[in-house]
């Protein structure tokens, strides 16, 4: 039969013992603790586990250092300075494109007109030169009849 199948009295179970094993101390011994007093003395807490088990001590409160605000690494005269300098430099920009168009769109202006007066004058010439005549119309004239002032044709 097996052990736990072997029927004993309660007296004759044995119960198990655990033994704590010793920690053998480091090689190097580190720095002695030094307890340090806090500036009063704090509340007492009590906290319940889920097991059931309820551990006592004290609530230790981390000091929170000063909240400092550093100053920018560059200062905000310079920075504004800085933006208005791009800003300008914008504007330049802005400006010499602007008179650049209007550059261009003047010297188009003046071809376009150069462009009319050249082809109108050309029209004006052939009009003028171009005929061996100088009436233009072509009239035939034949014997007319002058009576008591009156044409009769």
């Amino acid at each position: 039969m097996h052990p736990e199948h072997v029927p004993h009295a309660p007296a004759e179970r044995a119960l198990p013992v655990h033994s704590p094993t010793p920690i053998t101390p480091p090689a190097v011994h580190p720095a002695p603790v030094v307890p340090v007093q806090p500036g009063h003395v704090p509340a007492v807490t009590s906290i319940l586990l889920p097991d059931g088990r309820v551990v006592t001590g004290y609530a230790i409160e981390h000091p929170q250092p000063a909240h400092i605000t550093a100053p920018p690494p560059v200062s905000r005269a310079a920075v504004n300075v800085a933006l208005g300098g791009i800003g300008f430099l914008a504007v330049c920009g802005g400006l010499l494109l602007l008179t650049s168009f209007i550059a261009a769109l003047t010297a188009f202006i003046t071809q376009l007109i150069i462009l009319a007066a050249v082809i109108f004058g050309g029209w004006i010439a052939v009009q003028v030169l171009g005929s061996g005549s100088r009436g233009g119309t072509t009239v035939n004239i034949r014997k007319a009849t002058f009576k008591r002032n009156h044409f009769h044709g």
